[in-house]
């Protein structure tokens, strides 16, 4: 097999994963890979995979009649295209996948399923850390499992113009990025950079507990120093900007924030999720702190503020560590592996 054939189905709506997924489209495109796939309609990221391949657009709501139509087409594709391999993505999409014999059937899992029940047509799963695979073979996983991460976006870093974001050139900027939701830790953001004097903080996305966010900024008395930018197509360039970027996150399962920061040169504070806890090694290449240990946080980005050096070396050894573990090459080389059916590398 030279260039396979990839039918991808995937389900989620906005955040890293889906930017992850658009990434590894790209760069199997680049790789000469033909490929299909299947998502939600009106996702902001829809036209950045349609000159990719063909698109099939459906909620694949389970009670919903549409869910036969798209079972249908997904059947259809393979009977008519004959795809190599199909790769779904989470365990809502792993439900949609054909019984197809003549591909290789993968789900990538970026998180740690509750059971292995949608499972059950494919010939491995695919996750980006070892600790996914380890609580699937808790659940009682005994087909091969896949270690294969993810790589940063290729993307040269532009620092976006503080003075867009009503920021000082001179003041200490804090960068945290993510959906707006409690695993995130962003309150824990709030409240470090709130304890820092002077610190500015950006807060990069979106999500239902903004209005709680708010609050509490004004609150913690650093609303005037918040900045709340929204979702953005490339967060690696706000990134950029920072002088530090914190990472609170109580649960994590890898941290492509971490993977933009070190692109991007800016060192990271970040806590012991289970993601950065498997590759980011303290005081090489960031600082680590416990999950909600808002003192370890505050004292972590006091550290970055008081030290420029420090910053440069932590911004230095990210960027060596993202090369060394994280490249597009090898991620590639290891997914085009598993499409020829090699799922014990």
């Amino acid at each position: 097999m030279t260039a396979p054939k990839v039918l991808h189905i995937h389900f989620g709506k906005e955040g890293g994963a889906e930017r992850f997924f658009v990434n590894l489209a790209k760069a199997f495109d680049r790789r000469g890979v033909e490929q299909r796939f299947a998502i939600r309609p009106n996702r902001s990221w829809d036209g950045e995979i349609a000159p990719l391949g063909p698109v099939i657009r459906n909620d694949y709501r389970y009670l919903s009649l549409s869910r036969f139509w798209l079972e249908w087409k997904l059947r259809q594709t393979c009977r008519t295209w004959q795809p190599d391999a199909i790769l779904a993505w989470m365990p809502r999409a792993a439900r949609a996948i054909p019984d197809w014999p003549d591909a290789v059937k993968l789900t990538r899992l970026g998180d740690y399923p509750q059971h292995l029940n949608h499972f059950r047509r494919c010939d491995a799963l695919v996750a980006n850390t070892p600790d996914i695979i380890t609580h699937c073979e808790g659940l009682g996983w005994e087909r091969p499992g896949l270690v294969i991460s993810n790589f940063a976006r290729p993307v040269t870093p532009v620092a976006v113009d503080r003075a867009l974001h009503d920021t000082p050139e001179d003041a200490f900027l804090i960068a945290a990025a993510g959906r707006f939701v409690n695993r995130k830790g962003l309150d824990l953001a709030i409240r470090a950079a709130a304890r820092i004097e002077g610190a500015y903080l950006w807060l990069i996305g979106d999500g239902k507990e903004r209005t709680t966010l708010e609050a509490l900024a004004a609150e913690a008395g650093i609303a005037d120093r918040t900045r709340f930018i929204g979702w953005v197509d490339e967060p690696i360039h706000h990134l950029a900007s920072a002088d530090a970027v914190a990472f609170p996150s109580r649960h994590e399962p890898l941290g492509n924030v971490i993977l933009d920061a070190w692109q991007a040169g800016v060192p990271v504070v970040s806590t012991r999720a289970e993601g950065p806890d498997w590759f980011l090694r303290p005081e090489v290449d960031g600082i680590m702190v416990e999950i909600d240990d808002l003192d370890g946080l505050t004292a972590g980005l006091q550290r970055l503020k008081d030290n420029p050096d420090l910053r440069a070396r932590f911004g230095a050894a990210g960027q060596a560590r993202l090369a060394g573990m994280f490249s597009e090459d090898a991620i590639v080389d290891a997914y085009l592996a598993a499409f020829r059916g090699e799922l014990h590398g």
